[in-house]
């Protein structure tokens, strides 16, 4: 089980792999996939101020078919409650995001300098 940064996400949908590092394109083959719900939100915001051309719902339901990309529905509340304890980063969704893979110990593949300085289960 690994989980994907939003950034990812996007380039997944857009078949811009050629943007992936070789260690992340060989864990998106070899891995379960799974994405905070807080991407869902990311992407849908990306969406609004016209940097996605899609909806998050469409690129979720497409990944979701093509690579079986899964939405992680764990309770908010132990997210917050994990997201509380990240200090490095102001950005709500890079707190949710990487207290959710947190929460399952899990890798969380992000080109995020910050993402990859701080936590220490994050990979490019």
């Amino acid at each position: 089980m690994i989980y994907l940064d939003t950034h990812v996400v996007a380039w997944l949908y857009a078949g811009l792999t050629d943007k992936l590092s070789d260690i992340a394109k060989t864990l998106i083959n070899n891995n379960e996939l799974y994405i905070s719900a807080i991407v869902r939100l990311e992407l849908q915001y990306l969406y609004e101020i016209k940097r996605l051309s899609e909806k998050s719902d469409s690129i979720i339901s497409d990944l979701t078919k093509r690579i079986g990309l899964q939405i992680c529905h764990r309770d908010l509340n132990l997210i917050l409650d994990q997201s509380v304890e990240i200090t490095w980063t102001q950005d709500p969704f890079d707190r949710i995001i990487t207290a959710d893979a947190s929460l399952d110990n899990a890798i969380l593949i992000s080109k995020d300098p910050n993402i990859l300085n701080n936590y220490n289960k994050a990979t490019w």
